[in-house]
C-alpha cells in the first residue's frame, strides 16, 4: 500500500499541475497568464479568423431598381433567367473572402425560400418553374467553394399584413426556424436595425410603428432560437449580442475600435437592435463588459441592390485593400455587399473588380519580410523561450505568443531583420483567447545609430494593420508595448503593399448647365438656396423649419430635353434635413405639370451617397418642381430640409 505521506506528495504535485496548466504537445509545465476581461467564445474565433465575408442583396427589388422595396412588388416579378449561384461564389472566393450571406429576405418581405409563414415568397416566382430555393443554391455554392454560410432574415416586413402584432413576430421566429433547419451549419446569422415605417403591409399602404425595444422579444424568445438550433453562429446586429455594428456603412472602423463594449439604450436602458445609443458603436469601450468586435459593412456599389447606372461606378481594387486596412486592419471584419443584376448574375465590372482586389490581397501578404528576424526581449515569461519566447510571434499560429512575466507590463522588444528590407505594412496581432491585453504599441526604427519612431497604434486586438504613408528601408525595429497585464503578442509582420492593373471607365451624363437657374423656394424658406448648385459638395442648402410637404422650383431658362436628375444629401455626416420621400415634375410653361417620377431615397442616413433617378423617358421641359414630401427621421410633419447639390441631366 501507498504510505500516507507518498498520496500526499501526489496530491500535491497534481494540484500544481492544476493551477499552472500544461501543455497538450509535450506535457511541459505551461504557466500562462491569466485571461483579461471579456474574451471570445468559440464562434467568435471562427469569425475573427474568416476576416472577410459577403452580403448579398437579390429580391424583387433589383427589378424595380429600388434600394428598399416597398413590399408591393408582384410575387412573379422576381425570375433572374440566367441566374449562377456559383459564378457569386466563386467571384467572391477570387477576391479572398470566406463567407457569404444570403439577403434569404430583405424589408420588402419577399423571402428567397418556399417558406410556409407567407404566400410572398419564390414558390410563387415563374424561376425554376416555382420550385427553386434561392438560398439553397447559395449555400450550396458556397459549399463548393469552401467558403462558410450564413443568413440574412430582416426583421422589419413592408409587405406581411400582420407587422405590427404578435402574429407577425411568431411568423418572423418562424422563418428563423426555417432558415436554421434547412441549411446546415451557419457561421452568422444577420439582423440590422431597420424596423417600422411606411409599407404595404398587405394593401393597407400605412406607416406602422413599433416598439423596437420590446416588439421582438430579442433575448428571450428569438436569440434563444438562434443559441439552441445554430450554437456556431454569431449574431450580429447594432448592439450584438456577438458582433456590432461599426455604425456607418463606409466600411471603415476608427483608428481606435475595441473589441469590447456594453450596449445600452438610447434612454440609458436595455439596448436592442435599432434603440441604441450609438456613441460608442464604432470605438467599442476600453472597459466593456462583452466582447462584441464590429463588423464594418459596405456595398460594392454606391448602392446595396443592381442598378444599372452604377455599373461604372464599382470600388476598384485599390478602394477595397484600403477597406480591408481600415476593417480587418483595425480588429473588425469587413463585409462586403454584392449586388446580382437582373439576371441573377455580378456584372463583369464587379467580377474584375473582385479579382484584382483578390490579386492584391495575395501578392500583398505573399511574404511576410519579417521571417528569419533575430529577437531580443526585455523579458520571457518564466524565462521559457519554447512556449512564450518572441520566436512564436513569426510561426502563422495565431494563438501562439510571446508574453512577459505578470508584473512585466510595458516590455520592449528589438526585432533585426536578416537584411534591409523595404515595407509599408506593420501588422500586429494578440493571443485574443487571452482578452484584448494591449493598451498601445509603438514601433521605433534604428537610423543613424539611435531609435527613431516610426509608427504607433492602440486597441491591437485580434488583427492590427499600421499603414505607412510611404515605403521605408529598415534593419532594426524596435517595439514598445503598453497594457494593464501581462503582453500576448501572437504576431509580428512586414509587408510592401503591392500593384494590380485596373480600369474602368466612368459613365457619362450630359449635366445641364446650372448658370441659367432661377430658383423659386416657394414655402421652403430660409437658408440660401443657391448653396445648392454651387458645384460644392461640402456645402449645403438648410432650410428654416417649415412643414411638410414644401415644393422648390426651378426655371432653367430656356426648354432642354431631360433624362432624369441627381440629389446628394449633405455630407458632413449629420443626418438633419435629409429628404426621404419626394414627387419631381416638369412643365413646358410653368403651369401644366406632369409627374416624371416619385418615390423615397431609402437607407440614405446610414448610406448618404448620391441619388441618381432616371425617368421612364426622355422629356422636354423648361420647368422642374421637386416636392419634399418626408424627411428622414423627422419626429412630425415640421422639419428642417437640407441639399447639398441638386442637378438635372439629359442621355
Amino acid at each position: 500500500m501507498m504510505s500516507c505521506i507518498c498520496r500526499k506528495l501526489l496530491l500535491g504535485i497534481n494540484v500544481v499541475m492544476l493551477l499552472v496548466g500544461c501543455n497538450s504537445s509535450d506535457g511541459q509545465l505551461r504557466n500562462e497568464p491569466a485571461p483579461y476581461g471579456p474574451t471570445p467564445s468559440e464562434a467568435q474565433l471562427n469569425w475573427h479568423e474568416l476576416e472577410m465575408y459577403c452580403l448579398i442583396h437579390f429580391t424583387p427589388t433589383t427589378f424595380q431598381n429600388k434600394e428598399w422595396g416597398f413590399g408591393d412588388a408582384p410575387a412573379d416579378l422576381f425570375n433572374p433567367r440566367h441566374f449562377d449561384a456559383n459564378q457569386i461564389a466563386e467571384t467572391a472566393k477570387s477576391a479572398g473572402f470566406k463567407g457569404l450571406i444570403s439577403v434569404a429576405k430583405h424589408h420588402d418581405g419577399y423571402c428567397l425560400w418556399p417558406t410556409k409563414t407567407t404566400d410572398y415568397n419564390i414558390s410563387k416566382s415563374p424561376w425554376r418553374e416555382g420550385k427553386g430555393d434561392m438560398v439553397k443554391e447559395f449555400m450550396e455554392a458556397s459549399r463548393k467553394q469552401g467558403m462558410q454560410f450564413g443568413v440574412y432574415c430582416s426583421a422589419w416586413d413592408r409587405n406581411h399584413p400582420e407587422y405590427g402584432n404578435e402574429q407577425y413576430a411568431e411568423a418572423y421566429r418562424e422563418q428563423l426556424r426555417e432558415l436554421y433547419s434547412n441549411y446546415g451549419q451557419l457561421f452568422t446569422s444577420w439582423h440590422d436595425g431597420a424596423n417600422g415605417g411606411d409599407g404595404y403591409y398587405g394593401g393597407a399602404n400605412e406607416t406602422r410603428r413599433i416598439d423596437r425595444s420590446t416588439y421582438y422579444g430579442w433575448e428571450d424568445k428569438t436569440w434563444p432560437i438562434t443559441r439552441e438550433m445554430q450554437p456556431t453562429a454569431v449574431i450580429f446586429s447594432d448592439i450584438g449580442p456577438d458582433v456590432r455594428w461599426v455604425g456607418n456603412e463606409k466600411g471603415v472602423a476608427p483608428e481606435t475600435s475595441w473589441a469590447t463594449f456594453t450596449p445600452v439604450g438610447p434612454d440609458g436602458g436595455k439596448a436592442a437592435p435599432g434603440y441604441i445609443d450609438e456613441r460608442f458603436l464604432g470605438s467599442g469601450q476600453r472597459d466593456g463588459k462583452y466582447w462584441i468586435p464590429a463588423e464594418c459593412d459596405v456595398p460594392h456599389r454606391p448602392g446595396w441592390f443592381y442598378h444599372a447606372d452604377q455599373d461604372h461606378q464599382v470600388k476598384t481594387p485599390d478602394q477595397l485593400f484600403e477597406l480591408y486596412l481600415k476593417s480587418v486592419g483595425r480588429g473588425a471584419a469587413f463585409n462586403l455587399g454584392l449586388a446580382p443584376n437582373t439576371d441573377g448574375l455580378l456584372h463583369p465590372n464587379d467580377v474584375a473588380s473582385l479579382k484584382g482586389f483578390g490579386e492584391k490581397l495575395t501578392k500583398t501578404f505573399a511574404e511576410n519580410r519579417a521571417a528569419g528576424a533575430k529577437f531580443e526581449a526585455s523579458n520571457v515569461r518564466d524565462s521559457h523561450m519554447k512556449h512564450f519566447g518572441p520566436a512564436n510571434i513569426l510561426d502563422d499560429d495565431r494563438y501562439s505568443y510571446w508574453a512577459t512575466d505578470d508584473e512585466v507590463t510595458s516590455p520592449e522588444l528589438v526585432i533585426e531583420l536578416k537584411e534591409e528590407t523595404v515595407f509599408d505594412l506593420i501588422r500586429l496581432r494578440e493571443n485574443i483567447k487571452l482578452g484584448q491585453r494591449l493598451d498601445s504599441v509603438w514601433v521605433d526604427v534604428w537610423e543613424n545609430d539611435a531609435w527613431k519612431p516610426l509608427a504607433s497604434a492602440t486597441s491591437i486586438g485580434a488583427n492590427r494593420l499600421i499603414h505607412l504613408e510611404a515605403p521605408i528601408a529598415a534593419s532594426k525595429l524596435r517595439l514598445r508595448l503598453f497594457a494593464p497585464v501581462a503582453v500576448a503578442l501572437s504576431d509580428f509582420g512586414l509587408f510592401k503593399e503591392a500593384d494590380v492593373e485596373f480600369t474602368i471607365a466612368e459613365a457619362e451624363r450630359e449635366r445641364i448647365d446650372r448658370s441659367t437657374w432661377n430658383i423659386i423656394a416657394n414655402g421652403l424658406e430660409g437658408g440660401d438656396p443657391a448653396l445648392a448648385v454651387d458645384g460644392n459638395k461640402e456645402t449645403f442648402w438648410l432650410t428654416a423649419e417649415v412643414d411638410l410637404p414644401q415644393q422648390v422650383t426651378v426655371d432653367m431658362g430656356n426648354v432642354q430635353p431631360l433624362s432624369g436628375f441627381d440629389y446628394l444629401p449633405r455630407q458632413d455626416k449629420s443626418a438633419v434635413g435629409l429628404v426621404s420621400r419626394y414627387v419631381f415634375e416638369t412643365s413646358t410653361d410653368g403651369n401644366t405639370w406632369e409627374v416624371m417620377t416619385k418615390g423615397e431615397f431609402s437607407n440614405i442616413v446610414a448610406n448618404p451617397i448620391i441619388q441618381y433617378i432616371d425617368f421612364e423617358k426622355q422629356v422636354q421641359a423648361r420647368y422642374f418642381r421637386f416636392t419634399v414630401e418626408a424627411v428622414a427621421n423627422a419626429q412630425s410633419n415640421r422639419s428642417v430640409v437640407s441639399i447639398a447639390e441638386f442637378e438635372v441631366y439629359r442621355d
